[in-house]
């Protein structure tokens, strides 16, 4: 049972307009009340979710001019009484209103503490408390979408109905076993092989949109390949919006890998620059040219940039090669200048629709945004219940729960008594159980909260 009263500053611990004190807990409206003074009421007498007008004191220091929000248990965030103070966002005035605060007997706040109070309290999961953190840390409209389609619980359902239909089958397993008089499992092999193919494929679903989701979310590793000089950091730069790479006429200024994180349309790019792929003698260039190559292999997205004033060589033709398998569009570079090769010769080779561009104009840029949000489409999150798992943690426990499950359909094929099968099915629902904070070690809980700024 919690009986400790918490605070903490929920704010950015910097100037700012306003600064938010949140103190959560059994005493949080007597412990407001000794610093706030609301003219002619007070904390404790007010309606929850009302907001009051009046000053914070330390002791007959007057610290501020505040509002008071009240929020009576159990219908808070964290599920217990909660007050939060907004006042002016001055580093100082919020530390003087913390300090105030913590001297009635309140305890300063553990780093997710908040958090981990609401999810203990009922009033969240695990993952849709995982989610606060995520959508506070999201860098793009992917990852914020995503976060709070989680926070809304939307993947916090999909593992319910997992689990609720895991756990008839394994209560009918138990109820046939302890009673097989009244309970016939005739034919009962079958028809749960049956059940299983469906579980299954959900869960693979979400196992295979969690490589997409995590990239998504992390920033699509995208490599600039091309010859030297075909404008490869004419594009960095132009997609940074500043003077990022050297540019020169000289073949082969890029020695090295450059890199730069960009928003293109909502989502993340983790740009690379490399060095123009060619035959050289020269030791550094031939290291830079190697470490283009290994990008090229990690990449999640290739942009091929290709000279359209110079015909295509050996150099295009290994590109092209390292282009095979990856999501990869051609930018048709220099369109300002006469070209000497036609578009329809470079799309032969690669298969792939070029776009028409110039780095040194800036022509293209908005179709190249609209090609990257075309091939990484962001709008399907939350359409038709779909859910992008982000989280480690998550693929893990699904990724345990999915062998659980092949185990059960291979104990089916190998003729085992039905027994088998509900210790498999067990560990199924066992481990989605984990993705939503059911049965998990303290030692974990603590871990995963103790990763929250503080405040939250």
């Amino acid at each position: 049972m919690i009986t400790e009263t918490i605070a903490a500053i929920a704010s950015g611990l910097t100037h700012a307009g306003i600064g938010v004190i949140r103190i959560s807990g059994p005493d949080a409206l007597s412990a407001a009340d000794q610093v706030l003074h609301l003219k002619g009421k007070t904390v404790q007498s007010v309606p929850t979710h009302t907001v009051h007008y009046g000053f914070a004191y330390d002791e007959e220091e007057r610290l501020d001019e505040v509002l008071a929000v009240v929020m009576r248990a159990p219908h808070s965030f964290t599920g217990e009484d909660v007050v939060e103070i907004q006042c002016h966002g001055g580093p100082l005035i919020m530390k003087r209103i913390l300090q105030a605060v913590l001297s009635k007997g309140v305890r300063l706040a553990e780093p997710g503490e908040f958090s981990k109070r609401a999810f203990l309290n009922g009033r969240l999961d695990l993952s849709q408390a995982e989610a606060v953190m995520d959508l506070i840390h999201s860098g793009n409209e992917f990852a914020r979408k995503a976060s709070l389609e989680q926070l809304k619980g939307a993947l916090s359902e999909k593992i319910r109905a997992l689990r609720e239909k895991i756990l008839y089958q394994i209560a009918f397993i138990e109820a046939a076993l302890d009673d097989p008089e009244h309970i016939s499992i005739e034919g009962y092999q079958e028809e749960l092989f049956s059940l299983l193919q469906p579980l299954i494929e959900e869960i693979e679903a979400l196992i295979r949109e969690s490589g997409r989701g995590k990239i998504l979310a992390e920033g699509i590793k995208t490599v600039i390949l091309g010859r030297p000089n075909a404008g490869k950091s004419s594009l960095m730069n132009l997609l940074v919006g500043e003077e990022r790479a050297i540019v020169t006429d000289i073949a082969g200024t890029t020695r090295d890998t450059l890199e730069e994180s960009i928003q293109l349309g909502g989502i993340t790019l983790r740009l690379i620059d490399t060095a123009g792929i060619r035959e050289t003698e020269n030791k550094v260039e031939i290291m830079g040219v190697n470490r283009a190559r290994e990008q090229a292999e990690q990449a999640d997205l290739i942009l091929y940039v290709v000279d359209s004033s110079q015909p295509p060589d050996e150099s295009d033709r290994e590109i092209i090669g390292l282009l095979e398998g990856k999501k990869s569009i051609v930018l048709f570079n220099k369109s300002d200048l006469p070209a000497v090769q036609e578009p329809g010769q470079i799309k032969a080779l690669t298969g792939i629709d070029i776009l028409p561009f110039s780095a040194k104009e800036g022509q293209g840029k908005k179709e190249l945004e609209e090609m990257v949000v075309r091939m990484f489409d962001t709008g399907e999150i939350g359409r038709n219940g779909n859910v992008a798992i982000t989280n480690l943690r998550h693929r893990q426990a699904l990724e345990q729960a999915l062998e659980s499950l092949y185990m059960v359909k291979k104990s089916i094929g190998d003729g085992m008594p039905e027994d088998f099968f509900s210790i498999d099915l067990m560990n199924a629902y066992r481990e989605l159980g984990l993705i939503l904070g059911e049965s998990v070690e303290e030692d974990l809980v603590n871990e995963i909260f103790a990763k929250f700024c503080m405040g939250k």
